[in-house]
């Protein structure tokens, strides 16, 4: 253990009151501003970023055969990050009391962030997003708007009345990458464009799919914290064992989908490789769920899939680069 932890440094023991002051300065100073990055999830932060960015890049990829300009791209793939974490910041205010039973040293349940500065901060994110989607295209701030709806309902009553919100959850992150998707190619119904292309609505459906997964990992890690303050979720309902072959079953889904994305977008053979290795190993990760069905395995389940989520949307950008400026790199389907 670290002295400096411990009360013990290299000269002997620390006053009481010493480490008081060390630890008043530090929730004042960069304490706080951790605290408003925790409430970003930073370690989804990967996912959340590769997904938009992978989005946008595939949406020019696929309808014009080229890659988008730097500056739309940037902007698109920054304002959905902050729209998926402003959703995050909101639900945790929706969420202190359970958080203050399953995750008390969360920001909100520890006080090193008030409610109000948190809705504040929420309100900020989604700000932002929504002046991109604007800018880039009316149809995503569209998008953007019926996803922050959705979730709100989630966030605020839904996962205190039914098993299945987490079927909501799914239907708004499943908009999000559609909403980067209209942001770089137009549907034509706002801003003139090549129209809505099959990949879309193919990502946007895996990504809805795949959160069901998520959705009932996150919880079936929550589920004492649930069960204690009467909030149904399906874990609370009907058990983590039957949780975690829902969850099994999402991930099959969306790894096919994922396949059938590839076929649509002509994609190449660094997409197929990580899609085909990545998508067996999650499912074999969901399988493990299903075999030790706990609230501590979900948990780990949540994580592994944010990383498939991660490294497959990654591959995506690296052989939409390649498609695009390398002649002889070739599409796996026609």
């Amino acid at each position: 253990m670290d002295g400096s932890r411990d009360g013990k440094g290299p000269e002997g023991p620390r006053c009481a009151s010493c480490e008081k002051i060390e630890s008043l300065g530090d929730k004042r100073g960069g304490g706080r501003l951790r605290a408003y990055l925790d409430l970003l999830r930073p370690p989804l932060a990967p996912m959340d970023i590769a997904l938009p960015g992978a989005a946008a890049l595939l949406a020019v990829y696929a309808t014009a055969g080229t890659l988008p300009a730097a500056f739309p791209f940037a902007i698109a793939t920054l304002g959905a990050y902050f729209a998926i974490t402003s959703s995050y910041v909101y639900n945790d205010c929706c969420d202190v009391d359970v958080d203050a039973v399953g995750m008390p040293d969360r920001p909100l349940p520890s006080s090193q962030v008030s409610r109000s500065a948190a809705l504040a901060y929420s309100v900020l994110l989604f700000a932002i997003a929504a002046a991109v989607a604007f800018y880039l295209n009316p149809e995503a701030l569209v998008a953007l708007i019926a996803a922050t709806l959705i979730m709100a309902v989630y966030s605020k009553a839904a996962k205190r009345k039914t098993p299945f919100s987490w079927t909501l959850v799914g239907l708004s992150f499943g908009i999000v990458p559609v909403g980067v998707w209209l942001a770089m190619a137009p549907a034509g119904f706002l801003k003139a464009g090549p129209g809505l292309h099959e990949g879309a609505i193919i990502l946007g459906a895996m990504i809805c799919i795949t959160d069901w997964g998520f959705t009932n990992c996150d919880a079936s890690r929550d589920v004492d914290g649930d069960r204690r303050e009467g909030i149904p979720t399906f874990p609370v309902t009907y058990g983590i064992p039957l949780t975690a072959k829902l969850v099994a079953a999402a991930w099959v889904v969306g790894v096919l989908l994922s396949i059938a994305l590839g076929v649509a977008t002509g994609l190449g053979p660094i997409y197929f490789a990580a899609a085909l290795a990545a998508g067996v190993w999650m499912v074999a990760q969901t399988v493990g769920f299903v075999k030790t069905p706990t609230a501590a395995r979900g948990e780990r389940t949540f994580y592994q899939g944010a990383n498939y989520r991660a490294v497959l949307f990654a591959a995506l950008i690296v052989d939409v680069l390649l498609r695009a400026t390398v002649a002889g790199y070739p599409g796996v389907v026609g």
